[in-house]
Formats: C-alpha cells, structure tokens, sequence
C-alpha cells in the first residue's frame, strides 16, 4: 500500500512537472501562432528558460519582430503606391480633360477659322458692288434732280401739250414720280450706308488679320457686335424686342487681341439674349410688359491702368450651385445641340491668361445675371495667342 500511494504521489508529481514545463509552453506556442495567423504581432513569449524551448521561444519572438516590420513596411509600401496611383490617375484624368478641351477647341478653331475666311470674302465682294452704287446714287440724285427740274420747267412753258404727252404722263404718274423718285433714291442711299456698316462691322468683329496686341477702342468692339447680333435682338414671334441700355464711361483705348476680345462680347451678350428667351417662356405677357427684356451695358475707368465692362440682363439669374462651374469646359445648361459648354469656358481663358484681367458671374435667382470684365489698359504683349486659342470669333454668325 505504501508503495502504491508513492507511486501514484510520484505519478502526479510527473504529470505536474510535465504540464508546467512541457504543456503549457506548448499552449502558450500555440496561442502564438494563432495570434500571428490573426495579423496580431504583440507576441513576448518567455525566454528566461534554461531548456530547449526557451530558443524555440525566442526564435517565434524573432520571427513575430520580423513579420511585424515587414507588415508595417508593405503597408508604407503599399500606401505610398495608392498615392501615386492616385495621383497618377488625377494627373491623368486632368491632362484626358486638357487634350479633349484643346482638341475640341481645335475643331472649333478649324471650323470657324473656315467660316470667318468665307465670311470675309463675302463681305470684300459685297462691299465692291455696295461702294459702287452708293458712290453713284449721289450723281443719280443730282441727274434725277435736274431732269425733274428741266421737266417742271418744260411744264412752265409748256402747259398745255399735245394729247399724246399729256396721255403719256398720265399713264406714267408723273407726278407720282416726280414725288415718289427723291424720296426712293434717299431711301436707297441709307440702305446702301447700311449695307456698308454692317459690311464694316464684319471686318471690325472678325478682325481676321489682327493677331496681335494692338490699341483699339473697346465701345466700337462692342457696337460692332451688336450690330452683329441685331438681328436677335428685334422682335421675335414669342418675344418682344430686347432693349439695349449703353452707359459706356470715357476710356482710353486698351491694348489687346481685338478679335479674341469680341469674341468674348458675343459669347456673353449671346448667352443674355438666351437667357431672357428662356425667362419669357416662364413668364406671363402681362409680366414681361411690365418688366421688358433688357441688357444693361456700362463701361468705366476703374483705375488709370484698369477698365471695367459689365453686361448684366434682366433674366432668371444663375443657381448658386451653377456659379462655380459657369466657367468650366464643356459646362452647359442648353438644350443638346443649342450650346458646346466652350463658350465661357475660352471666353474666361482670353480674359485671364490672354489679358491677365479677370471674368466673374454676379448673380441673384430671379433677378438676372452680370457679367463683369475687368482688362489692364496695356497689356502683356509677352503672351502670345496660342493656336488653341485661335478661334474665329465669328462663332455665332454661323447662323448668317
């Protein structure tokens, strides 16, 4: 009996020494390895041991150490590479929107550079014929002049001619003519003066041949276009005619690009036109007789070396959340096939990098928009038109 209780004490005494030497570390190894399996690398397993599993021990520390630092490397690594890739990906995304902005305004500039050469030719073969007749109409005044005169003399001595005259002139209405004749002749003339000052503000609008700085005065750029744009602003079969409001202050004339600067008026002013055609549709006849529809012009001297051009409109306004993208390419409000989204997009390029001036949008929902440029009176001549920006401002005349 002695023997077996020793046994048995020492058995238990075995088994005991066994767990704590043995199994636990063995349990502890184990937790270990399924910390590392979780991505947990907070191991400190014991190594104050003086057998065998303290180096089993301290090598699983190791490891754990190392796999921790690599981790933490790859994901330096791997952040760092998704900051490239984004950025890789905006730089990319911005020069795609860069290419298709040049390239369309390429297409434009083709297009309309085609249309402006054709526009030009027309008005130099217009303008010949035009030169000519109203260069005579002054001598055929004074030809018809004479001859009613010879003829009203003829009468004083003559008056009573034979049956035949006095049947002819009745047939004839001579004095229909001799009423109707001055006054068709002047008629003809102020048409021929118009006719050549439409002709005039082609050359003037189009400035085909100025592709340089050069001084010119801004309020004829801007008659000139709104002689181009008449034809809009009239009487429409849904609309009244526009009212053309000009306050233009006392400026010097400004060194620019002409032509690139007219094509700016006529972007803005075409868009206000647009705009008071699409706030009629909103409103009521009774509405717009009480507030007609109406572009305010005004021009000043901000400083001795700035000017200020705003066209402002009584229309619907601009959403606050449309401002900040007004001048944004390819942005458009319109219907698909009434606006490109390049308009005010290169119209705010040629006053800012061409100019250096600025281009901004002021306005209240319901009450209009203003738009405003301000141009130094001597511009950078050091910036040169580049080819995107060579766009024919003869834009809108497609319509011609």
């Amino acid at each position: 009996m002695s023997g077996a209780v020793a046994l048995l004490v020492e058995v238990l005494l075995l088994l005991s020494v066994l767990r704590q030497q043995i199994a636990k570390p063995l349990q502890q190894l184990t937790a270990a390895s399924n910390q590392l399996v979780n991505g947990d690398f907070a191991i400190n397993l014991d190594t104050t041991r003086q057998d065998e599993l303290r180096g089993l021990a301290s090598s699983f520390n190791s490891m754990a150490s190392q796999l921790k630092t690599s981790f933490i490397e790859l994901e330096q690594v791997n952040s760092a590479l998704e900051i490239r890739v984004e950025e890789r990906t905006t730089t990319l995304q911005k020069t795609l929107e860069e290419l298709r902005r040049t390239q369309a305004q390429m297409i434009q500039s083709e297009k309309m550079s085609a249309l402006g050469q054709l526009v030009a030719g027309v008005a130099h073969e217009i303008n010949n014929p035009v030169n000519f007749i109203h260069g005579n109409l002054t001598h055929i005044q004074n030809y018809a002049q004479d001859l009613l005169e010879f003829i009203q003399l003829y009468q004083y001595h003559y008056p009573n001619p034979v049956a035949e005259i006095q049947t002819e002139a009745k047939e004839l209405d001579l004095e229909f003519i001799r009423d109707d004749l001055p006054k068709m002749l002047s008629s003809m003339k102020i048409s021929t003066n118009c006719i050549r000052e439409i002709v005039l503000s082609l050359r003037n609008f189009s400035r085909l041949d100025e592709a340089e700085f050069k001084a010119v005065d801004i309020h004829e750029g801007i008659d000139s276009t709104l002689l181009i744009l008449q034809h809009r602003l009239k009487d429409q079969p849904k609309r009244p005619a526009i009212e053309v409001v000009k306050n233009y202050g006392n400026l010097p004339s400004a060194i620019c690009y002409p032509g690139q600067l007219n094509q700016v008026f006529m972007n803005i002013l075409s868009n206000a036109i647009d705009a008071l055609e699409d706030a009629n549709q909103q409103r009521t006849p009774t509405e717009i007789a009480s507030h007609p529809n109406t572009i305010w012009i005004h021009t000043r001297l901000v400083s001795e070396n700035q000017i200020m051009i705003s066209i402002r409109d009584n229309g619907l306004g601009v959403p606050d959340t449309n401002l900040t993208k007004l001048f944004d390419p390819f942005f458009t409000t319109k219907d698909v096939g009434k606006g490109s989204g390049l308009g005010l997009s290169i119209s705010y390029q040629i006053v800012t990098e061409l100019h250096q001036g600025k281009l901004d949008c002021n306005s209240t929902l319901g009450k209009g928009a203003e738009f405003v440029v301000t141009l130094p009176i001597e511009g950078d001549n050091s910036t040169h038109l580049p080819v995107a920006y060579r766009v024919s401002s003869l834009k809108n005349l497609e319509a011609l």
